[in-house]
């Protein structure tokens, strides 16, 4: 039996299918099956040519009796039968008499060719096959069984001869008993040989499974891996690369045949630059590497690459090279650090509440008790400061009640414009933005799965966020409904504010960011989070409303009932306009305005 050549190896994942016994029996009674088929070819040739020669030495007179081609006729039609209704080697017990027999007949077709010839002819090799096949697809007994039963026949083939000359010589019977002795020699060897034979293909192909089924698990691991995969050759040939590389550095999939040179792709030689130098000194190697993905898009990659292992000179090692979009990693630690200055700054918030709230309460008694204008207007300073702390708080602690990852419990369906008109009139009631703000309703018949409060809380955020950076003419804030397709419906609040810029962009909708020092950078944020509850899309974008350019935040609701209307595909100053108050004189923005996220 072989040997492990590896007995420390630490055992496979997959050595289940490697030591399950179904598994053994049945590739060994595939590998019988592989056998039993070259044997009943076998004995189809050795049966054609006997018919042949049958009949060559009845027309020649040159054989024995003319019944002998009868005999091997019927030996051929026993042995085609037996390959075209028994193709396949069994292990049941009726298999085994149907093996059994065959055996038989064989032996007993040429032991009766090797006693009635008369050409001179020796059949003995002949009894090799059922030797042969008794050795190979049974046991040593049964081997030995065949082989004395060989050595019988050709004893008994000699004493026969013997009487019927009347010529007893020992030499007959010394060549039968020598052949026997060749005969239990060949059942014994092959016999072994066929045992580990059989043992060595049962463990290949239980390898073989193992491998093919751990291949498919690496290449599904792989396959789902976020991380860019890439295999390369030494002179810099992309072997293969997993769905993350694609995208992380061509944005859409390859054919599977196709082969990538790193060298010759356009900003990629950072990439080839590291894998040219991993493989010149022959270690593994990190570095971060720019790639330039088209003419306007440049990513940075955290790339790792290792070398494989080979034992042959046919096969050098291959490069695998794994790419970690930084900017992913750098959301996530943006992510965490934004988790624990969110609780950091709720436990502080939740602390100044106390005594802001005392610090009011004093300045409220200390108004009540002083008439000079000049502490009048201290105490109304502090007032205003203390009313500012008290929504920065206020804000901070609304973060740290959103969840975005919690659905909001299903709400009775909300009038759109009514509640849009409700949360205006009360904003202008408190804003000073007498005609600076118009209202535009076009969705009467909306309906939406959204909290009135949390609908109210947006929406003043938005309309604060706009006033404070727009022009202050009149209509420069405008809020607008109207119907989105056939299940959503639109609220836009626009103003003529100056283009944002592209560092405030990215971090739009971040919490703890703005552009102005005297904002909480929480207002952008939490109404984010509150659309995320309802299936609300929150989005900017730069348009263009009755000639002028301007800043956009619209939210896409889903509509629970109303009227279906095509989308709107520019906006456009509606008739119906309800303007508001105008802005009181003296009331300018001072230098170009900077979107804040409140």
């Amino acid at each position: 039996m072989a040997t492990d050549p590896h007995p420390t190896q630490a055992p496979s994942w997959f050595s289940s299918l490697e030591d399950t016994g179904v598994h053994s029996r049945t590739q060994r009674r595939h590998a019988f099956d592989r056998l039993w088929r070259a044997f009943l070819r076998a004995r189809v040739l050795v049966s054609l040519v006997l018919l042949g020669l049958q009949l060559f030495q009845m027309f020649n007179q040159s054989g024995g009796p003319t019944w002998l081609v009868g005999a091997a006729s019927l030996h051929l039609s026993l042995t085609l039968a037996v390959w075209f209704w028994w193709p396949q080697f069994g292990g049941s017990a009726v298999d085994r008499w149907r093996w059994s027999l065959t055996i038989g007949v064989d032996l007993l077709a040429f032991a009766v060719l090797q006693t009635f010839q008369q050409s001179g002819f020796n059949y003995t090799p002949l009894f090799f096959l059922p030797v042969l096949l008794a050795s190979i697809l049974g046991s040593l007994t049964v081997a030995l069984a065949t082989a004395a039963a060989v050595t019988l026949i050709l004893l008994a083939d000699a004493s026969f001869s013997a009487t019927l000359l009347s010529d007893v010589s020992t030499t007959s019977f010394l060549q039968a008993g020598l052949s026997g002795t060749g005969f239990f020699l060949v059942a014994l060897l092959a016999s072994q040989l066929a045992a580990r034979l059989a043992r060595e293909e049962i463990l290949s192909r239980a390898s073989q499974a193992a491998a093919r089924t751990q291949a498919e698990v690496n290449e599904l691991v792989i396959e789902s891996l976020s991380e860019g995969v890439l295999i390369v050759d030494p002179h810099g040939v992309v072997r293969n690369a997993n769905p993350a590389a694609k995208s992380m550095l061509m944005g859409e999939p390859t054919p599977r045949a196709a082969k990538l040179l790193l060298s010759a792709r356009d900003g990629w030689e950072g990439l080839a630059h590291l894998v040219n130098e991993t493989f010149v000194r022959g270690q593994s190697m990190e570095a971060e590497v720019q790639v330039n993905i088209d003419n306007f898009t440049t990513h940075r990659f955290f790339a790792r690459t290792r070398l494989t292992q080979t034992h042959e000179d046919a096969h050098p090692s291959l490069c695998v090279l794994f790419l970690e979009d930084l900017r992913e990693v750098e959301a996530r630690v943006r992510t965490e650090k934004l988790a624990s200055m969110g609780r950091m700054s709720a436990a502080v918030a939740h602390e100044i509440r106390n005594p802001l709230s005392a610090i009011t309460q004093a300045n409220a008694l200390l108004d009540e008790e002083v008439s000079d204008p000049g502490q009048k207007r201290l105490t109304h300073m502090i007032d205003q400061n203390a009313q500012r702390l008290s929504r920065i708080v206020d804000d901070i602690l609304n973060v740290a009640r959103v969840r975005p990852s919690e659905h909001a419990p299903l709400t009775a369906a909300l009038p759109l414009d009514v509640s849009v008109r409700q949360t205006a009139q009360e904003w202008l009631r408190q804003n000073p933005a007498k005609g600076v703000v118009s209202v535009h309703l076009h969705a009467p018949n909306a309906h939406v799965a959204f909290d009135p409060d949390h609908l109210r809380r947006v929406l003043i955020n938005l309309l604060d966020n706009a006033l404070r950076h727009a022009s202050g003419s009149s209509a420069s804030v405008r809020l607008i409904t109207q119907p989105n397709g056939p299940d959503r419906v639109r609220v836009s609040v626009w103003s003529d504010s100056q283009p944002l810029e592209p560092s405030v962009l990215r971090h739009l909708f971040e919490p703890f960011f703005s552009s102005e020092s005297r904002s909480s950078g929480l207002g952008l944020y939490i109404c984010r989070e509150l659309c995320e509850r309802y299936d609300t899309h929150i989005a900017y974008q730069r348009s263009r409303l009755d000639q002028m350019e301007g800043n956009e935040f619209y939210l896409l609701i889903p509509s629970t009932s109303g009227a279906r209307q095509p989308v709107q595909q520019s906006l456009s100053y509606p008739v119906d306009s309800v303007p508001g108050f105008t802005r009181p004189p003296g009331h300018t923005l001072a230098g170009p305005p900077s979107l804040s996220t409140l």
